[in-house]
């Protein structure tokens, strides 16, 4: 407790950590301000019932924070940006010329990686924006639009959808921790006071066995993302001895720390946006009358409709993710050739290849166990949904594990902004 009303002071009283915390509540505000202004077709709409009873829209009113419930200028929230940023990653594993351009030219690289996905997000998110008000004309919340309320209602989420994007850039440059994850944390926290309340105003004495049994397994999940979120593999490390002017430096023995979910809650977001994506689509070209596309949409539909189908692709991706993610971001190669360049090397490990094989072999076993973790994490949920018909466990849990890892990073990043002012 000491400790951190020791760190609530230090960022009350730096002025820079002050004025980065201060930044990211203004971006939240006026973001949740954003996601309570509906879209001209959709003036007084709630789509409550709706969500209640769709679990794609409830996915995807989960990962654009709250905004698709009121029917927003932000109802896509974050989506197509990440949907774009996902396909940029892909393109690099892919092609030798772009990740040599993301790995050799350095900051300008990754400029370029990131420009290419703002760009890429614009002709996604139209697709999406016309996708969604086609499948909610369907269910008869937009009715009687004409074509041009569609394109002007549908150039307005898609413009809504980019100035969220660039709120989230400013929060990760300016602000603390990542902008996006931190914009759909705000959405789904803002949802909870709604939330308990409904829980109150329908509270039965009979049910309180089940009350019970839902806040003990809440508390053990979040033990669990915790200790998951935390544990990690240390590799020794040794640095050799060197005689420079006379002194001897080196000679020193340190760890690499693996962590067993190097991708965080990033895999989580990622698996969202990909599986409503098809849902969307489909969406909008059910509504472009009668053929054979139409005949597909509507199986696709169909397919993605069933719990149980929804849950094994929900694990799928976010174990193909955790490793993908993983893969991007930690380079064992990279990470052998800066060893050997400082003169350090793992005990029993000849330094270069053999040193980037350890590392990966290493890699590959521990983000194997944290893949199936957070698999199993994501889709209990919605096997709890399927066997009792509760829809709202299943956003529940995605939620949680949203909040738990948001809050952990969020945590560091502050942690590492103190320890540097006091260093």
């Amino acid at each position: 407790m000491d400790t951190l009303v020791r760190k609530l002071k230090m960022i009350v009283e730096d002025s820079t950590l002050r004025r980065r915390v201060l930044f990211v509540l203004v971006a939240l505000v006026l973001f949740r301000l954003l996601a309570n202004i509906p879209i001209p077709a959709a003036a007084g709409q709630n789509l409550g019932s709706l969500l209640a009873n769709d679990q794609a829209l409830g996915f995807l009113n989960l990962l654009t924070g709250g905004g698709l419930s009121a029917v927003s200028i932000v109802m896509l929230g974050v989506g197509p940006y990440i949907t774009a940023s996902i396909i940029m990653q892909l393109l690099t594993m892919m092609s030798p010329k772009i990740k040599q351009m993301q790995s050799e030219e350095g900051e300008i690289g990754r400029r370029k990686m990131t420009q290419y996905s703002r760009l890429l997000t614009i002709p996604l998110a139209l697709m999406q924006g016309y996708g969604l008000l086609a499948y909610l004309g369907q269910q008869g919340i937009l009715v009687g639009l004409t074509p041009f309320e569609i394109f002007t209602n549908t150039i307005i989420v898609a413009a809504g959808s980019i100035l969220l994007m660039w709120i989230g850039e400013l929060i990760s440059e300016f602000g603390i921790g990542n902008g996006v994850s931190l914009i759909i944390f705000a959405g789904i926290v803002s949802s909870l006071p709604a939330t308990i309340g409904q829980l109150l105003f329908t509270f039965d004495v009979s049910q309180v066995p089940m009350y019970i049994a839902a806040i003990v397994a809440t508390v053990l999940l979040i033990g669990a993302v915790v200790f998951m979120t935390e544990a990690e593999r240390p590799v020794p490390i040794t640095y050799a001895k060197q005689v420079r002017g006379g002194h001897t430096a080196g000679g020193t023995t340190t760890y690499l720390p693996l962590r067993l979910n190097q991708a965080g809650v990033i895999p989580i977001i990622f698996a969202l946006s990909i599986l409503v994506f098809p849902t969307v689509v489909a969406n909008a070209l059910a509504s472009m009358g009668s053929g054979p596309i139409q005949t597909v949409a509507l199986f696709i539909q169909k397919v993605l409709a069933n719990g149980w189908i929804n849950g094994a692709l929900y694990f799928a991706l976010v174990f193909v993710f955790t490793f993908f993610y993983t893969a991007v971001t930690f380079d064992p190669e990279a990470i052998s050739n800066n060893l050997q360049k400082n003169g350090a090397f793992i005990p029993g490990i000849r330094p270069g290849a053999s040193t980037a094989q350890y590392l990966s072999k290493i890699l590959t076993r521990i983000t194997l166990v944290g893949a199936v973790f957070l698999g199993l994490i994501a889709v209990l949920p919605l096997v709890m949904q399927n066997l009792t018909k509760i829809a709202s466990l299943s956003i529940g849990g995605t939620a949680l594990l949203i909040i738990v890892s948001v809050v952990l990073d969020l945590v560091k990043k502050i942690d590492a902004q103190i320890t540097m002012r006091e260093y």
